[in-house]
């Protein structure tokens, strides 16, 4: 049974395939099926540029659990980066540390 559940976002970075690197236009999270993985639904994550050819993309497979873990990672290190920024930049920000 398909999902449907899909998000797009912009992306404004590189991404690799074999030893060439692509700029990335758009980021792609779904919810559905494995196709390589052998598991049952996993979050696909796909990064990609949408003006290159079709194999300008890198694409990951995860479990609900490890998603969940990759996002609390993403929050733990967006939080410390923007600390950081803000601490060079002289804005004095606060710091929030979540609980993992």
């Amino acid at each position: 049974m398909c999902t449907s559940i899909i998000e797009i976002a912009r992306a404004e970075g590189m991404a690799k395939r074999g030893d060439d690197w692509f700029p990335l236009t758009q980021s792609v999270v779904a919810y559905d099926h494995a196709r390589h993985a052998p598991l049952g639904d996993v979050i696909t994550l796909d990064f990609l540029n949408t003006s290159l050819d079709p194999g300008a993309r890198a694409g990951v497979e995860l479990t609900l659990e490890s998603a969940k873990e990759l996002r609390a990672a993403l929050d733990r290190a967006i939080s410390a980066a923007e600390y950081e920024e803000a601490e060079i930049r002289g804005k004095g920000a606060v710091r929030l540390v979540k609980a993992a």
